[in-house]
């Protein structure tokens, strides 16, 4: 029996006018791989070739990156949007709706949350320093793969049956967060300044979490990081809700 096999949805990176191109963390591929699944790097080119894409994977990972085209849910760049890549944004959301529809087990992890937020309905905050100033740094000073701040869990919540806390620290690498959450997606996590931290979906589902921030840069060194990993590839092998 062959192991699962997640996609991983991939950035963008210019080192200069040779070497450019789509660009993933190591992190994520080497804590799949860690956790029993076969990583693959999903490049964006159009969200048609994004579905025959799919057809190959069991599982998508929406991973981390740039900030989201504000257009996309109707509103204007704030003057602390960082860069965007509309083609990008266009051919996850597209990723995000078909899981939603196959029941194709998806992890949204920090942009990849909000773009599953984005894809059904929801806003962002586009820069939470100006527009919650009484927030947290959610921008860490330390290390990725270090933890920087608390998160409260729903306990009715799968998040909370997988970790296993109330309260979990994180990292945290982000400047964007939910605001309007989606109708079809449930508040499971928050920080101390009331930022959502995760999210699910809130119609049965073999598995459908964001989560802003980066467990996959905490798992070489936390248990209940792996344990998210583990439930979520094990997810591609259950049978999808009808």
């Amino acid at each position: 029996m062959r192991k699962p096999v997640i996609g991983i949805t991939a950035a963008y990176v210019k080192h200069n006018e040779n070497m450019e191109g789509v660009y993933v963390h190591h992190d994520y591929h080497k804590t799949v791989a860690a956790n029993g699944g076969i990583p693959i790097i999903l490049p964006y080119i159009n969200p048609e070739m994004a579905f025959e894409m799919l057809g190959l994977v069991d599982a998508v990972i929406l991973s981390g990156g740039e900030d989201v085209d504000p257009n996309l849910y109707g509103q204007d760049p704030q003057r602390n949007l960082g860069r965007t890549i509309l083609e990008r944004d266009l051919v996850e959301i597209a990723i995000a709706k078909y899981a939603i529809e196959h029941d194709t087990p998806l992890l949204g992890i920090c942009r990849g949350s909000q773009i599953l937020n984005v894809a059904l309905g929801g806003t962002l905050i586009q820069d939470i320093p100006s527009q919650a100033p009484e927030s947290i740094q959610h921008t860490q000073k330390v290390a990725r793969n270090k933890d920087s701040h608390w998160v409260s869990i729903s306990p009715d919540s799968k998040l909370h049956q997988i970790l296993g806390t109330d309260r979990v620290r994180v990292n945290s690498i982000h400047h964007q967060a939910l605001d309007k959450v989606a109708d079809d997606l449930r508040v499971v996590a928050r920080s101390a300044d009331g930022i959502v931290e995760a999210v699910e979906y809130a119609k049965p589902s073999r598995f459908t979490v964001g989560v802003q921030w980066h467990p996959e840069s905490l798992a070489p060194n936390d248990e209940a990081m792996n344990r998210l990993f583990k439930e979520f590839i094990a997810s591609s092998a259950m049978v999808p809700v009808i």
